[in-house]
């Protein structure tokens, strides 16, 4: 028997894995045809019409001196061979020293912590080690597009329970019926991309305690963790009743502005840990050896270092926002993340992603359109909202919201 490999179909069974992953990433069309991520798309755009990008949400200024100058240590004192597959102790040792230090998490640095290329391996090494054919995996919606790929993968179905403006918090009803005795996984990211919210804790503590009900393991997604603006972080694995199923992902992309880096590590119950850790050795076994030290030095920085990150994003969010406003956006103040989400309905736009497909060419700016990080009923609900990045340099932001305050003039 021989198959096309171009087809989205095996035979005799369902479709390749290529392909649910695609299609869980809103990346396949009704025709089977593959396209390219709406990232790439703006991206491209951006570089076309040499527009600022605040559509990916990547800074463009280098983390802390101090962790710059111990990678470049590391290397030169030859740290550039293979770390062991868990992880160099060093940094497993401070990634259980800041939880207890920030949550008053004890984790054990030997069994209960793995260091992973970033938090998208840790995101999709616990899913493929615990859901399959025939589990739901729930997400928040919108929901980050690796996701729904990473779903598609291990054959499990994608579900979700919607985040509505203006708040985007949790709705109590709609979370619980959500959930099923299949649902296997659910994967929460807290504070949340791309809506900007931080669930309040009665949200969290629901979400315990209907994962109890089910049976289902909560995956958190905390990489945003010390960009907060006011509300405090509350880690659901310091809730009663949560540590024993939760995993907890975070990385030091975003607290850093080390992106390139891709260090991340997942903490949580040693046997989660071990098995998740099965699946992760597959992937990449290990990575970034001369970055995982140095990662271990940003962990240890003073109060005063993580205070001011996010007072200075701070200072960045409202900046922006005063420039979509201008521009005739309703804007969705975020407390944490590094993204700001508005509605252009109010400018009588209710296509947001023609219109960002548009703003490159039109004012010089881009911008991603949330819908794309919604299912098909989602994609709707969330037809006229953009979702724009504040993690670039101030003169940077101040130009754009100089573009920005113009679009009135083109639309």
């Amino acid at each position: 028997m021989t198959t096309d490999p171009h087809t989205t179909q095996a035979a005799p069974g369902g479709p390749r894995p290529w392909a649910r992953t695609a299609r869980g990433a809103n990346l396949l069309g009704s025709d089977g045809r593959l396209g390219i991520t709406i990232f790439e798309e703006v991206t491209a755009l951006a570089q076309h019409h040499a527009a600022i990008n605040l559509g990916q949400g990547f800074p463009d200024e280098d983390g802390p001196r101090e962790i710059l100058d111990a990678a470049r240590a590391a290397i030169a004192d030859g740290a550039n061979q293979y770390a062991p597959g868990q992880g160099l102790a060093v940094l497993r040792d401070a990634i259980a020293a800041h939880q207890e230090r920030f949550y008053g998490l004890a984790v054990d640095p030997q069994t209960e912590v793995i260091v992973s290329t970033g938090a998208t391996e840790s995101i999709a090494a616990a899913i493929l080690a615990f859901a399959g054919p025939g589990d739901e995996v729930l997400t928040f919606e919108p929901f980050y597009d690796s996701y729904g790929a990473v779903i598609g993968l291990s054959g499990a179905t994608h579900t979700t329970a919607p985040l509505s403006a203006p708040d985007f918090q949790p709705d109590a009803a709609t979370l619980e019926a959500a959930f099923t005795d299949r649902t296997r996984i659910v994967v929460v990211n807290n504070p949340h991309n791309p809506t900007g919210s931080v669930f309040r804790r009665e949200a969290l503590e629901l979400i315990v305690r209907l994962a109890e009900r089910h049976g289902a393991i909560i995956v958190t997604d905390e990489v945003y963790e010390h960009l907060r603006f006011g509300a405090a972080h509350v880690p659901i694995a310091t809730l009663p009743g949560a540590a024993a199923r939760t995993l907890t992902i975070s990385s030091a992309g975003k607290t850093f502005s080390v992106t390139g880096w891709k260090i991340g590590w997942l903490s949580g119950p040693a046997d989660l840990v071990a098995q998740v850790r099965t699946v992760k050795t597959f992937l990449t076994y290990t990575s970034g050896t001369p970055f995982q030290g140095a990662v271990a030095v940003g962990l240890g920085l003073p109060d005063e270092f993580y205070d001011s990150i996010a007072s200075t994003l701070r200072r960045k969010r409202d900046l922006l926002g005063e420039g979509l406003r201008a521009a005739g956006f309703e804007v969705f103040e975020p407390e944490g993340t590094f993204f700001t989400m508005v509605d252009a309905a109010p400018l009588g736009i209710d296509d947001a992603t023609a219109l960002a497909r548009r703003l490159p060419s039109l004012i010089g700016v881009a911008a991603i359109p949330v819908a794309m990080f919604c299912h098909e009923d989602g994609a709707e609900r969330t037809r006229s909202l953009l979702r724009f990045a504040f993690c670039k340099r101030f003169d940077v932001i101040e130009e754009g919201a100089r573009r920005l305050a113009t679009l009135r003039e083109h639309v």
